[in-house]
């Protein structure tokens, strides 16, 4: 299993559980996620309660909640929104914290597609909310989900050279 780690600051964010689509020269990521169920589940183990003395409900919990798997899985930490001058403030610190990250071709592959993923990006800024990763470190990557046209389930958005591949 590959594990995709905030280049910045180590937090798990992402697996090859959950497939990817490079947008904007592989400069992004797209990951669908979806809203699943967790709580508890009604097992049948063969018991009769009635002819045991049990009662309908024997102390167990049936509360149930809603999460998308991604944000559940990673325990990503949702932000305020940003507007467009906070963003690009954001994107400015961001690019002047991975740039020395990267090495030869990664890093003029960054340098010279960031801008034009950071434009494909503003357009849908309102539509955006805006996650971390668990340890909500001021400079890490920021991941961003938004519905598409007619899904109930949100689509994240990644920067793909702030991720590192770790082998689990």
């Amino acid at each position: 299993m590959l594990v995709y780690q905030d280049l910045l600051t180590g937090d798990e964010l992402l697996s090859d559980s959950f497939p990817y689509k490079e947008i904007e020269n592989g400069m992004l990521w797209e990951v669908e996620g979806k809203w699943v169920v967790q709580g508890a589940v009604d097992v049948n183990i063969g018991a009769n309660p009635s002819a045991e003395d049990g009662g309908e409900d024997e102390g167990v919990d049936d509360t149930t909640v809603k999460v998308v798997d991604i944000v559940d899985t990673f325990r990503l930490q949702e932000q305020p929104s940003f507007d467009k001058k906070q963003f690009l403030g954001f994107v400015k610190k961001y690019i002047k914290l991975l740039t020395p990250k990267l090495e030869g071709e990664q890093q003029e592959h960054f340098k010279k597609n960031i801008e034009g993923a950071i434009k494909s990006l503003l357009p849908k800024l309102k539509e955006f909310q805006f996650f971390v990763g668990e340890s909500m470190a001021d400079d890490s990557s920021v991941v961003l989900a938004y519905y598409k046209e007619g899904s109930s389930d949100p689509t994240f958005i990644y920067f793909a050279h702030g991720l590192k591949e770790v082998k689990c």
